[in-house]
């Protein structure tokens, strides 16, 4: 076996567009490294210590304290100023030719964190956001981590950050190098260890890394692991949908059951570069054919196992695969979901279409329906236990070049034809890595739960990809996390000793309207971070989340990144940052965030705009498969020279990034544009509200009006008076402005099974677009569009 090679030369790469006020200031340097925006829901006062019952005079004793290591940082860091006059005086350009324009006030409470660690305890206004009397208020809190947890972190200060991200942009082709080289590679990549072109004035975009250079990811996620000595080490435990019913594997045992399937596949004609479709739930056999794909070249499209028959034939005919990957049922909570029948419908369709596909390998998921129950075609399905486990144990791996296909996933499609993501193999697999690695602070002893399905670009990094490649102790859920009852995830956590839990706002806001109870009745002493994916977590979430869930001890890794990106691009470095309850805060190694306006003019200082990346990370999406034209035009071309992530953002005065959703999901009531996230986060602020989903709907005189649906905390009855409360909130919090027209009683919201609100279908409620409501077959429960279709027509 050939070793590791060495780290390339790192001389190559694109000159840095970056500020760097003063050399040796760690808080101008951060300014220059990140605009300053303000979100305008938050209020201006700050509490610096995150015990509201600090007095003025223990603060002054607190900083006195750290004064001694304060003033040593200060000295090694030869730290200048910009002064107030030079400001006054209009000088825009620092030492080195360089534009400021930021004042040294700016980012002090990341100064204040640097030297005076302190724990968080329990943030104020807690029980005014569960049960209380009054409003729940949205103050700019700051969350430090404790000082013990910062002393062990991967990063443990603003400092180490600020130099790493500084190398990260100065220096990208070295700093990526010198991660990539931690994996095994069959030949080292080339001289040029990045190429791009991010702008379509100047071409046809293109991002290249580590081209040249072969790899492979399952070798690094498994051989590399199992010869580093960790081959008993449990890779995946397994938690079925019943209680009592669950399983693992060491990662020895993961690596000769990817090896038995990759051969079994390999033997039905399977090659380098041909696509395999999975539609499977989430037992271990998802993660298996994954890496079975991977291992010999095939580029894997798993598409979520809750998609309609339609929506799976579309990626079927677009993709066309040499087999599909299937279970024949699963069950979901009480419910049985008969996937193979689902299967049956695509593959009809898509001959239909002129794809044909030969091969089905079917998993009998015993606990969900028996094999005499299933519906077979002869000749083409095949069931797993009768062929996989008689192959061999071992298989070669097929070497592939960096920028070639690992897998394509495609974005819902609610509106025309899916989009194909496509992850080219290197970049995405140094990116997931090492995102994983620092964003969760992960440490060997650790035993990892990401509630995320593989059906989704989170189950692909973060469930199966990046978790492995770190050798980490993974838990993977098949059931609901409300059965039997809303303390199973905590159920789990204890189980397991789970110390990292990753989910997402949704399932958070969810299980805080069932109540405290069904957290505390559970220990959860395992858990050492929590973190929060998919949507921007309102802060009231946050706060019960961080209080409740977490002990007030746990930091909330709250990321913001996309399926294009392939990894987190805006995250919390836990022992490093002080946190807001629902900002994202400052960017991953690499990342350059910039805000700009609708003229494509960056933004400096403290506002709101469209939230775009300059330059391009190793993780980022190559193409659109088979429509390279649709991903310039859709990414690229809004906003030359950036790509544009589709969603709007806000930076507060500190620096810190406040994700207010798509800029589609943007409402302008005569002439305001209004984000439908600020509206629904004011909403759940109420003590009585439980969770909210925002839309827009044409208005004759405001042009569009803000149509708000409002599930209530369990127990609370409907009342006119509720809802006007509801309304004073959104016009105490935000204004008159972004009151809601309508307040639509919602006891629960169309969600697909992963958690995601299909808001498409809510602004047809709202619209009264009824016979419009198309495809509800992804949902978790379709009677919830009965019900709100009946509770709209109620005068209720």
């Amino acid at each position: 076996m050939n070793a590791p090679v060495s780290s390339p030369p790192s001389a190559h790469g694109r000159t840095p567009n970056i500020k760097f006020p003063h050399e040796s200031s760690s808080v101008e340097i951060l300014h220059s490294i990140l605009p300053i925006n303000k979100l305008t829901i938050q209020k201006p006062g700050v509490n610096c210590i995150s015990s509201s019952t600090s007095s003025s005079r223990q603060f002054q004793q607190r900083v006195s304290r750290f004064e001694p290591r304060n003033s040593l940082i200060h000295q090694s860091l030869r730290k200048p100023r910009i002064s107030r006059k030079m400001m006054e005086n209009g000088s825009d350009f620092n030492c080195n030719g360089k534009r400021n324009g930021w004042t040294s006030d700016h980012l002090r409470h990341v100064e204040s964190m640097a030297t005076m660690p302190s724990g968080a305890g329990k943030i104020p206004r807690l029980n005014a956001v569960i049960l209380g009397e009054s409003l729940a208020s949205e103050e700019d809190d700051l969350v430090y981590p404790s000082e013990q947890f910062s002393s062990q972190a991967l990063v443990p200060s603003p400092q180490k950050y600020l130099e790493m991200y500084r190398r990260s942009i100065e220096d990208p082709a070295g700093f990526w190098s010198d991660i990539a080289s931690e994996f095994y590679w069959k030949q080292k990549w080339s001289e040029e260890v990045y190429s791009e072109n991010m702008d379509v004035r100047n071409g046809p975009i293109h991002i290249e890394w580590f081209k040249g250079g072969f790899t492979n990811i399952c070798y690094n996620c498994l051989d590399k692991n199992v010869e580093s000595g960790i081959g008993d080490k449990i890779a995946l435990y397994w938690e079925g949908n019943e209680l009592g019913i669950d399983g693992s594997l060491t990662y020895r045992q993961l690596l000769e059951r990817v090896c038995q399937l990759s051969n079994y596949m390999k033997d039905i004609g399977v090659r380098k570069g041909d696509a395999v479709v999975i539609y499977l739930p989430m037992l271990m056999e998802l993660p298996i054919a994954m890496l079975a794909c991977a291992r010999i070249g095939a580029v894997h499209s798993v598409v979520f196992a809750g998609f309609s028959a339609e929506s799976l034939a579309q990626r079927i005919i677009d993709c066309k695969p040499k087999v599909v990957i299937t279970c024949n049922a699963v069950m979901r909570g009480s419910k049985i979901i008969y996937l193979k029948d689902i299967v049956d419908k695509a593959l009809t369709e898509s001959t239909e279409n002129g794809i044909s596909i030969d091969a089905c390998l079917v998993f009998e998921n015993q606990s969900a329906l028996k094999k005499e129950a299933t519906k077979w075609h002869e000749g083409r399905d095949v069931w797993w236990q009768d062929v996989v486990p008689k192959y061999p144990t071992t298989c070669s791996v097929e070497w592939v070049d960096a920028e070639d296909p690992l897998f394509l996933l495609y974005t819902s499609g609610s509106t025309g034809k899916p989009k194909g993501v496509l992850h080219t193999t290197g970049g995405y697999m140094v990116y997931t890595a090492t995102t994983f690695k620092y964003a969760f602070d992960y440490k060997p002893s650790d035993v990892y739960w990401c509630t995320a399905d593989c059906g989704w670009i989170t189950g692909h990094s973060y469930v199966s990809y990046g978790p492995l490649l770190n050798g980490a102790t993974c838990v993977v859920f098949e059931g609901a996390p409300n059965y039997p009852d809303s303390g199973r995830c905590w159920d789990i956590v204890d189980k397991y000793k789970v110390t990292i839990f990753y989910t997402a706002p949704t399932l958070v806001r969810s299980l805080m309207r069932d109540g405290n109870e069904y957290v505390t009745r559970y220990s959860r002493k395992s858990l050492r971070v929590l973190g929060s994916v998919g949507e921007p977590i309102n802060p009231s979430a946050w706060r019960w989340y961080f209080n409740v869930v977490g002990d007030s001890r746990c930091p909330i890794s709250d990321t913001w990144w996309q399926t294009e990106t392939g990894g987190f691009m805006i995250t919390p470095l836990p022992g490093a940052w002080a946190q807001k309850p629902g900002s994202a805060t400052f960017p991953f190694f690499g990342v350059q965030p910039v805000i700009v306006d609708e003229k494509g003019t960056e933004i400096e200082g403290e506002c709101s705009g469209y939230l775009c990346v300059k330059g391009s990370w190793p993780g980022a999406f190559r193409t659109l498969y088979g429509d390279h034209e649709r991903y310039e035009t859709t990414y690229f071309k809004p906003f030359p020279g950036y790509y544009f992530s589709g969603d709007g953002c806000s930076r507060d005065k500190d620096g810190y990034h406040w994700l207010t959703g798509r800029v589609d999901d943007v409402i302008n009531v005569s002439g305001h544009r209004i984000g439908t996230a600020e509206v629904e986060s004011a909403l759940v602020s109420h003590p009585q509200c439980a969770e909210a989903a925002v839309v827009g709907v044409e208005h004759e005189i405001k042009g569009q009006g803000i149509y708000a649906f409002v599930t209530l905390v369990e127990g609370v009855p409907y009342s006119e008076e509720l809802r006007k409360s509801l309304i004073v909130t959104v016009r105490n919090q935000i204004g008159a402005f972004a009151a809601p027209d309508v307040v639509h009683w919602a006891p629960a919201l169309p969600k697909t099974r992963s958690g995601k609100i299909m808001r498409r279908i809510l602004r047809k409620i709202a619209s009264r677009q009824l016979d419009e409501l198309g495809d509800t077959s992804t949902l978790a429960d379709p009677a919830v569009v009965d019900q709100l279709i009946e509770l709209g027509n109620s005068k209720i």
